[in-house]
């Protein structure tokens, strides 16, 4: 899938191809780092848990997407949203959302809302904030809707669809090409999704790894670089009732974007919930572009793009501080 979209990028120019290739070698032969184990689940419904980042005070929850590893909030030492949020006095929370098996084939969005987020939700001392990242923003509305929540924040969380504009037919495509496989097997490979973003912007795709081509191999930017590039590259599968949810509820016919969507008999409208919202919107992004955005009356503006809002050099001052501000405000 990656040569295809490099072959359609730089078929004008066999230099680049070379360069993003050695870039794409450089990458394959980097030394991976230990990672450390993740923190304790003490909170379990079905295959989803809650991992506990300690902390005091109000519990805060972070719910990342369905898509990749939850990891990116807790990236690394240096670079974790969740154990600097937790050092700030707030008891911090990660979900995992786990493995899904055929035996979750049936769970779409909503049910992934209603049957597994929002139980965990309702173990916890008192009604928590919620934090979304991405598709785990869009689920985070959701689950405000049904259950008590002191504050909802999201970050680059897609809501109106159509805002994905030129982009939606090759989406469309990709999930008309693979949607029989997945209702045979009950699954989606994340494969499938990564080769979708891919689509997004092929050219930030390839120009990343002729950058890359350039790093000294033992430097910080190579070490941080392969540490986020692994990240992205991984990740479980989605069951197939997320995928048609994700691919034709969502991508194709916008149902939270319309006020369609609606989970434990609930229409979804963020506009309308009782609790405090604020959004975070990432100005230079393809994955989640600004035209997705919710519209909440508290919006932050980010010129950084999908995943520099969580582990680039300016995420303190941009996203971590306003975000604990903005928590703290809620007492």
């Amino acid at each position: 899938m990656f040569l295809s979209v490099l072959r359609s990028e730089t078929a004008a120019s066999p230099e680049r191809m070379a360069r993003a290739l050695a870039g794409l070698r450089a990458y394959q032969a980097a030394p991976r780092e230990e990672r450390s184990d993740p923190m304790p689940a003490i909170h379990r419904a079905g295959r989803v848990s809650l991992r506990d980042y300690g902390g005091t005070g109000r519990p805060v929850v972070f719910v990342p997407s369905l898509i990749n590893p939850p990891e990116i909030l807790d990236h690394s030492s240096e670079s974790s949203l969740v154990q600097w949020i937790a050092a700030q006095g707030f008891h911090t929370w990660l979900l995992d959302w786990g493995s899904p098996g055929s035996a979750d084939r049936d769970l779409d969005l909503a049910a992934h809302v209603e049957r597994l987020l929002v139980p965990l939700l309702r173990t916890l001392p008192e009604p928590p904030v919620l934090v979304g990242y991405c598709l785990g923003g869009t689920l985070a509305i959701g689950a405000a809707a049904i259950t008590p929540t002191a504050g909802v924040a999201t970050i680059a969380a897609p809501w109106h669809f159509e805002g994905y504009g030129d982009g939606r037919p090759a989406l469309a495509a990709t999930w008309a090409a693979v949607r029989p496989a997945a209702a045979m097997l009950g699954l989606l490979p994340m494969e499938v999704l990564q080769a979708g973003f891919w689509q997004l912007d092929p050219a930030r795709t390839v120009a990343k790894y002729e950058v890359f081509a350039d790093l000294a191999p033992d430097s910080d930017a190579a070490r941080a670089f392969v540490r986020l590039e692994d990240w992205a590259n991984a990740g479980a599968p989605l069951p197939y009732a997320a995928a048609a949810s994700l691919f034709e509820d969502c991508i194709a016919n916008d149902l939270p974007g319309k006020g369609r969507w609606v989970i434990a008999g609930t229409p979804v409208d963020p506009l309308t919930l009782a609790c405090p919202t604020v959004e975070f919107v990432s100005l230079s992004d393809r994955i989640v572009p600004a035209a997705t955005a919710i519209g909440l009356a508290d919006r932050r503006d980010l010129g950084m793009g999908h995943v520099g809002m969580i582990v680039g050099r300016s995420a303190r001052a941009r996203l971590w501080e306003p975000l604990a501000n903005w928590i703290a405000a809620l007492d």
